[in-house]
């Protein structure tokens, strides 16, 4: 059968069927099969699902992002007292001069400060005590391994909520040079001016 021609036999859309015994003319039954049932057009395709998770952005890093050449990133879960949870809910935290270091066989975010939280009393947190972050161990070795490497440091870059969790997008980092922040600087600039323009554009 030539694709998109009509079977043979088959009425087209609206005949009517004349019926032997009564003489009567109903709507052809091979025509009814044809036509797509009600709960075929009431459901339609199912939703695709989004398998993005939900992140809720708690604090960013720049500086880090333009200091140092970003080379490996990990994501990790963070050991905090109840204090410290609410202080991140209210976004009262900084990240801009934390790292994370090796010590013994477990990695810890130093630097981190974390404003008290006003109404945990004297339940409160230390600001700037070191957190245990929460990794596999085969991460952990990977990144005692590679931090161990001459100009190599561990740095936070984000801090964000996720399916109700605290986590910390870490990056094992090398420091730039003079000559490639300004590198950096330029391709920024370069990048906005496209955006400017492309803004001016629109308007137009």
């Amino acid at each position: 059968m030539v694709p998109g021609a009509r079977p043979r036999n088959l009425p087209l859309a609206g005949e009517l069927c004349v019926s032997s015994m009564s003489g009567e003319t109903t709507p052809c039954p091979q025509y009814l099969r044809m036509l797509p049932s009600h709960s075929m057009i009431a459901k339609g395709r199912p939703k695709k699902r989004s398998g993005l998770a939900e992140e809720n952005l708690v604090a960013r890093n720049r500086r880090a992002r333009f200091d140092f050449e970003r080379l490996e990133e990990y994501e990790a879960g963070i050991a905090l007292c109840g204090s410290e949870v609410k202080s991140l809910r209210n976004r009262d935290v900084s990240i801009t001069e934390a790292f994370a270091r090796p010590r013994g066989n477990e990695i810890w975010l130093v630097g981190m400060h974390i404003k008290p939280y006003a109404q945990a009393n004297i339940q409160n947190h230390e600001p700037l005590r070191p957190r245990k972050l929460l990794m596999h161990r085969r991460e952990i070795n990977k990144i005692i391994g590679r931090v161990s490497e001459r100009g190599l440091t561990l740095v936070p870059l984000s801090l964000y909520w996720k399916h109700g969790i605290a986590k910390v997008r870490l990056a094992v980092v090398r420091g730039r040079k003079r000559i490639d922040k300004r590198h950096v600087i330029k391709n920024r600039e370069a990048a906005r001016e496209m955006q400017r323009a492309t803004r001016r554009r629109m308007r137009s």
